[in-house]
This record gives structure tokens, C-alpha cells and sequence, in this order.
């Protein structure tokens, strides 16, 4: 195993991305990258390994981190190339933010507990967007929503939108008026599929899943991480499925649903009996 203090395989993954965007010789698919094209693949990563640590994949997380990194080297390399910044850049702004932000580790802030912790982390973060306010302001734009990620997946921005509003007092004081709120937008929603255009429809779509967004924060829940969760249940039931049928004869195409149904019953009361 290469020693901790060892970067010169960090060193020969910069040097593999230099030449592979090298416009004598390098790669032609990796020369026509440019940042837009290349962030839909760096979030898919992200994924990848929030994926290998739900799977207890070790193995795998070590090769996920590593296509992780690639694209963070990737971005670097073209920022580069630009004459913007390059990687010794991006390690060096997060090495200052986090000892600007660990003032209870490298400075003489005392913080014993986790609770300290992060009161110290949120004032300092405030401070930082505080720095920002005024310009943000004369954009026409709220500094309390400041910093939320405009490339977020849409639920997870939900939920940072609603803590930065609820930081100001702007939030339900409990999950009863949620709870009531989403039957409100299913009601609007349910209006709006019988006699509204699509365009109404999808406005009141996105509202109840703003609620429900709003409902998971509630509870302490990550509404990605569950509805994550919920696909890989739906995928082990559904091949559950797909086996039972098989095992009993029939091909998945040739089922009506009711047929499906049962089968799907019965692989969603395996599964809770295990």
C-alpha cells in the first residue's frame, strides 16, 4: 500500500489528464470536453459512491472515489488550460477554508463537543455569506438563499432553500401543519389533472413535492437518501418478481398485471419475512 505521505500517484494522474487534453496527440473525445459537458458525469459519481458506501462495497468505494477524483483533476485541467486556476489551486483554497473553519482544531476557538462544533461552523459560514450579502443584494438577489446550489438534485435544493428561510424564522414550527399542507397541494394537484393544462399541472406537481421535501426536513430525513433507497427496493422486489413468475413458468411479457400483482405481493412478503 502507498505510504500516506506519498502524492506521486496524485502527481501521475495530473500528468495522464495533461496529456490526454494535449492538442498534439491527446485523447480526441477528452479534447471536446469542456466544464458543461463534463458536470453531468462528475454528479453521476458523486452518486456512484454514495452508492458503494450503501452497499458496505469497500472495493468498489476505493474505485469510486478514484473516478471521483478524476473528474475534480479533470475540471482543474481545463480551468488550467484556460489560464483561470489549476489543481494546487483548488487543494489550496479547501486546505484554507477548512482551517478557517476548524478554528477549535487549528486556532484557540474551544469547541469539546460535536454541538460546538457545528454553532462554530454555522457562524463562521455566516460571517462568510454576510461578506457577500451587498453585492448579492444589488443583483436583485436574497442573501439569505445565497450559496444553494443552483446544480442541485431538485429535492436536496429544497430542503437547503427551506433551512436557509427557516434560519430567519420563515418555517412551519412542527410537522402537523406539513403534513396538513401537503393534502392541501394533492387536493390543487388533483384539480388541476382534471381540468387544467399542462403546464398547471406540472406547477402543482412541483409545489407538493416542494412540501413533501419540506416534510422530510421535518423529520430529520435526506429526501434523496430515501427516494435512493426506495429505487433500490423497488429494483430487488421487482427482480424478486420476475424470478417468481419464471420459477412458476411464465415470462414476464406474456403477464397481465393482476398476475404480476400477485406475484409482486408475495416477493414483498418474502422480503419482510427475511
Amino acid at each position: 500500500m502507498t505510504a500516506p505521505h506519498d502524492l506521486s500517484s496524485l502527481a501521475e494522474l495530473l500528468r495522464i489528464m495533461a496529456r490526454l487534453r494535449d492538442p498534439n496527440g491527446g485523447c480526441p473525445w477528452d479534447l471536446e470536453q469542456s466544464f458543461e459537458t463534463i458536470a453531468p458525469y462528475t454528479i453521476e459519481e458523486a452518486y456512484e459512491v454514495e452508492d458503494a458506501i450503501a452497499r458496505n462495497d469497500i472495493v468498489g468505494l476505493k474505485d469510486e472515489l478514484g473516478d471521483l477524483l478524476l473528474q475534480v483533476v479533470f475540471h482543474a485541467r481545463m480551468a488550467e488550460e484556460a489560464g483561470h486556476f489549476a489543481f494546487p489551486d483548488v487543494a489550496a483554497g479547501i486546505a484554507d477554508k477548512m482551517i478557517r473553519r476548524h478554528p477549535h482544531v487549528f486556532g484557540d476557538v474551544d469547541a469539546k463537543h460535536a454541538d460546538a462544533v457545528s454553532t462554530n461552523w454555522e457562524a463562521i459560514k455566516a460571517a462568510e455569506r454576510a461578506a457577500k450579502a451587498e453585492a448579492l443584494a444589488d443583483q436583485g438577489l436574497s442573501p439569505v438563499l445565497a450559496g444553494v446550489t443552483a446544480g442541485l438534485p431538485a429535492l436536496l435544493r429544497a430542503v437547503k432553500l427551506q433551512n436557509r428561510a427557516a434560519r430567519v424564522g420563515f418555517d412551519w414550527p412542527d410537522k402537523g401543519p406539513v403534513v396538513a399542507k401537503i393534502r392541501e397541494e394533492l387536493d390543487e394537484l388533483e384539480i388541476e389533472i382534471t381540468s387544467g393544462t399542462a403546464a398547471r399541472i406540472e406547477e402543482e406537481f412541483g409545489d407538493f413535492l416542494f412540501v413533501v421535501a419540506n416534510l422530510a426536513r421535518h423529520l430529520k430525513l435526506d429526501p434523496e437518501a430515501a427516494m435512493r433507497a426506495a429505487n433500490r427496493k423497488f429494483e430487488r422486489r421487482f427482480s424478486q418478481m420476475e424470478a417468481i413468475l419464471k420459477a412458476a413458468g411464465k415470462d414476464l411479457t406474456d403477464c397481465d398485471l393482476a398476475t404480476m400483482d400477485v406475484a409482486w405481493n408475495t416477493a414483498k412478503a418474502m422480503e419482510k419475512k427475511a
